[in-house]
């Protein structure tokens, strides 16, 4: 069934994770010490000076891996790293929303768009039961993504294997 998508959704696909990525990563650079509370919430046993380090690379990781995959360059190398934060996003926001933690993912500000942070549908958005779940979508799109230029389906991984290789 993948393959029978058009390629140029495929490169939608790819666009649209690396957008995710860089909106979540200027949000979160925008306001360093309003993630570093987030982070702080989810009440993990990790050290805090851990936490610390966690708030100042993840947000540079996902802008670079949304650079990546929007410009289709590493495509390949952005998709692994992807795919391994958002499994620990995943781990993360699920044993917070199994804890049954009342917090903010901390992922994406929704404020730029106008957002009421009172409102109780923004509230949902930025629980960690919606939150996991995104996640789980988002993660199965990279995987997806990964295996499709993996096993070469992509024309746009071919181009670029053949640029570098030149």
């Amino acid at each position: 069934m993948s393959a029978q998508l058009p390629a140029r959704l495929w490169t939608a696909l790819r666009w649209l994770l690396g957008a995710l990525m860089l909106w979540a990563a200027v949000s979160k650079l925008a306001n360093p010490t309003e993630f570093l509370s987030s982070i702080y919430a989810y009440k993990t046993p990790l050290p805090p000076s851990w936490l610390q380090v966690a708030a100042v690379v993840l947000p540079w990781l996902e802008l670079l891996c949304g650079l990546l995959l929007i410009a289709n360059v590493w495509s390949e190398t952005a998709l692994a790293t992807l795919i391994g934060l958002l499994l620990i996003f995943l781990v993360a926001t699920g044993q917070a929303w199994a804890r049954g933690l009342d917090i903010s993912c901390g992922c994406f500000n929704l404020e730029v768009f106008g957002a009421d942070r009172s409102s109780s549908l923004l509230k949902f958005i930025e629980s960690a039961g919606f939150a996991f779940l995104r996640n789980l979508v988002l993660v199965s799109l990279a995987v997806v993504l990964l295996r499709r230029r993996v096993i070469g389906l992509d024309a746009g991984a071919a181009t670029n294997q053949a640029a570098s290789n030149a």
